[in-house]
């Protein structure tokens, strides 16, 4: 081993700049995980005469410091210590070289390096206002004081020491101490010549002396599951949707077309990875003419049965399809085909897996401390506590984390109700008023507010969208204008009318010489279509558990199950308010959806007996998404009274429906249903005498009995003429031919669309 002058003068000098040997407590602190200021006691110090260094470096047999090509052997303190004085003026940069039974390496030493975090990082972090979250917490490949490495920040205030461990050090973290930056509560550690690839964890010590290794909040990829070690990352992805992002902000989302197409991406195609779906699911989604997909949960989730709605890696796209770049890609794709993308969100609970959030630095961190509140009595999951500003910030960055990293434009926030309500789901006496004596969740209130606002403020053209099953007033409101009990608007963009679909496929189960009884149940949902902007949602909760296809709820024999579920699609796509539907249904699979099976593809194969009746379903949902699109009276006044106009809501002996949607320059469509199984011929329609001139030709723009679509052929071969023949309190009217079980939507003739 090389060595300075060895001389009695120079060994006197090294013997002037050592210190005594470190002091129990301080080694107790250090070996036992529970130092919250390593770098005080590790790295190299200035002293009388020089510097003194000291490393951990356990199972070493000897370690040198190496400073400018001279090595300098330290001393062997036992438990892994090693120190010695060294004659210079300053501690200047050095390397460790490390003899273990087996080889001999040579480091950087990781406690050589200021912190990698600044102060006006802390201050946004202490004040839970960090915006960008992601990148300051979690692990970061940077290059740190000329060195590249990895920096570890981690919040974790109430542990008593927290230490990294990883494949890099055999997940032993005794070497790896991090430092406490404070009452920021964050803990830090630059890792040098520690790239991407690594697999980590945080080695907590509680308080009470437990000690749990735990995967990291922020990491940004994971392993694929069932292991559970966070992996250090960067993105190399070049993105290409440039175009798509400078004009998706150009409509309002509520006066656009908004068609969505519901996928779990683990059952879509069984096995294909995000880079596979890139190219199957932007295809089949163009050719159908959806304008967005909304994708099931992506965020890291340990138990596949879950769906992704239990998530342990808030930050971290499911690696079960690939990495965090070929999810890019995927989106990007979709992009550049036009299609937008919605992401399930789920910030309303998390599981109670002991190596990820739950209990994460002793008893409560991300859960409230009252364990009335803290623990979901429907998912037997944790709630975060929407009153701690770290907790609500971690939430808040990661809405924008997915916005911005990931080009997401919408998100959709699972279980919005639950978050709502302190007595949701409890018993009485299992729950706590707030301060004014209510049952409102306050702080969950103040979180989605500012989660909204951060969103549509940092984000333009992105659009978030409330699943909430109540009768909260406000969901849609902006959040400074008067709502629910005082509080304000909630902000979101859009809401489910989950009302709307419990209704209408309660009416559509009847059998048709029952549903005159039941005519209300497709009515109601027009009293109320205008308190909130709506999407009606066939999801993937109306399709499972026993609740059957949809196809399968429609009553009678094939012909009129395929008859009414064209009938239904088109009546939702003509009802004011955005659509959704979920995978299958758009061929009408005859089974209720499994995770484990996904869609029956093969029902669409040239060797199955009825591939010619699914694929003339799948036939008019293109047809629906592209009358649709080039319909303006179909979206532009979705949220006005006046995009819309009931022609008859009380034929309830026909089972018959009809309204007139009109886009923003007055321009009309004529959406007419007979969910009877006859044929109504010259059915006289009211229609407003401004709707068309005397004479005015009307023309099929749909019929959902065409026999392209399976249906029997029953159609209006000529245009209906607009006469002055009051009916249904109008002026003027038409004598329309309605199809069994069908659909009609009619436009003056010569109009744009048609």
């Amino acid at each position: 081993m090389a060595v300075t002058d060895v001389s009695p003068a120079a060994t006197a000098v090294r013997g002037a700049c050592a210190l005594p040997p470190l002091a129990a407590a301080d080694r107790g602190r250090l070996l036992g995980g529970t130092h919250h200021d390593p770098h005080a006691v590790l790295g190299a110090h200035p002293v009388p005469h020089g510097v003194h260094l000291r490393c951990l470096r356990p199972g070493a047999r000897a370690v040198a410091a190496v400073l400018d090509g001279v090595t300098w052997e330290l001393h062997d303190e036992g438990e892994g210590l090693f120190s010695g004085g060294i004659p210079v003026a300053d501690p200047v940069p050095y390397r460790l070289r490390v003899h273990y039974p087996q080889a001999v390496v040579e480091v950087e030493d990781p406690y050589q390096f200021l912190p990698t975090l600044g102060e006006l990082d802390l201050h946004l972090l202490s004040e839970g206002r960090h915006e960008e979250l992601w990148t300051v917490l979690g692990a970061h490949v940077v290059t740190h004081q000329g060195v590249q490495g990895t920096r570890f920040a981690v919040w974790a205030p109430n542990a008593a020491g927290v230490r990294v461990c990883g494949d890099f050090c055999h997940w032993d973290g005794t070497a790896l101490p991090m430092r406490s930056l404070g009452s920021s509560g964050v803990w830090e550690l630059f890792v040098p010549g520690l790239d991407e690839g690594a697999l980590y964890k945080f080695e907590i010590t509680r308080s009470d002396g437990s000690r749990s290794q735990r995967a990291d909040p922020m990491a940004r990829r994971t392993q694929i599951p069932p292991a559970t070690a966070s992996v250090v990352t960067r993105s190399h992805h070049e993105w290409g949707d440039a175009r798509w992002m400078e004009h998706r902000a150009d409509r309002p989302v509520h006066a656009a077309p908004l068609s969505v197409y519901e996928v779990h991406l683990g059952s879509w195609r069984p096995g294909a990875t995000y880079r596979e779906l890139a190219t199957e699911l932007t295809s089949y989604v163009r050719k159908l003419g959806f304008t967005h997909v909304e994708l099931m949960p992506v965020a890291e989730h340990p138990f596949g049965g879950s769906w992704g709605y239990q998530v342990t890696g808030f930050y971290a796209p499911t690696a079960r399809f690939g990495s965090p770049d070929d999810f890019k890609y995927l989106i990007d794709t979709l992009h550049q085909a036009g299609i937008g993308v919605l992401l399930d969100w789920v910030p309303g609970h998390f599981p109670r897996d002991e190596w990820a959030l739950a209990a994460f630095d002793g008893p409560h961190l991300y859960e409230p401390q009252d364990r009335r509140q803290a623990e979901h009595p429907d998912w037997g999951t944790l709630v975060f506590d929407y009153g701690r500003k770290e907790v609500r910030n971690f939430l808040v960055a990661n809405a924008t984390y997915w916005c911005e990293e990931f080009h997401i434009d919408g998100l959709r926030v699972d279980a919005v109700a639950s978050m709502l309500y302190l007595d949701y789901s409890r018993e009485e006496g299992a729950w706590s008023p707030n301060v004014h004596g209510g049952r409102e969740n306050l702080d969950a209130v103040a979180f989605l507010q500012e989660m909204n606002a951060t969103v549509y403020r940092r984000c333009p053209g992105v659009v978030t969208i409330a699943e909430e099953s109540t009768a909260w007033d406000g969901v849609t409101r902006p959040t400074d204008q008067p709502a629910a009990a005082g509080l304000g608007g909630l902000g979101f963009g859009l809401k489910w009318n989950m009302g709307w679909s419990h209704d209408s496929l309660a009416y559509i189960a009847h059998e048709p010489v029952h549903r005159k009884f039941h005519h209300d149940e497709m009515t109601f949902s027009m009293v109320y279509a205008y308190s909130e902007n709506y999407v009606l949602p066939l999801s993937h909760d109306e399709v499972v558990h026993g609740k059957r296809s949809l196809v399968s709820k429609m009553p009678g024999d094939w012909w009129q199950q395929r008859a009414d579920h064209r009938a239904y699609l088109a009546y939702m796509w003509a009802h004011p308010g955005k659509q959704l539907l979920f995978m299958g249904q758009e061929f009408a699979q005859g089974a209720e959806w499994s995770e484990a099976e996904g869609p029956q593809w093969w029902v669409l194969e040239e060797n199955h007996p009825a591939h010619r009746e699914h694929r003339a379903i799948r036939h008019l949902v293109a047809d629906l998404n592209h009358r649709y699109v080039t319909t303006p009276p179909l979206w532009e006044q979705d949220t006005s009274p006046s995009g819309f106009t009931w022609i008859t809501a009380d034929a309830a002996e026909d089972n018959v429906f009809a309204f007139l949607r009109h886009a923003a320059d007055g321009s009309p469509l004529l959406a007419v249903f007979n969910f009877s199984p006859v044929v109504r011929h010259a059915y006289r329609l009211g229609v407003p005498p401004e709707a068309g001139k005397a004479g005015a030709a009307w023309e099929e723009v749909l019929n959902t009995d065409a026999s392209r679509y399976g249906g029997s052929g029953v159609a209006n071969d000529a245009p209906c003429r607009q006469e002055a023949h009051a009916v249904n309190g109008f002026a003027t009217s038409v004598a329309v031919t309605l199809p069994p079980l069908a659909a009609l939507w009619l436009r003056p003739a010569g109009s744009a669309g048609a």
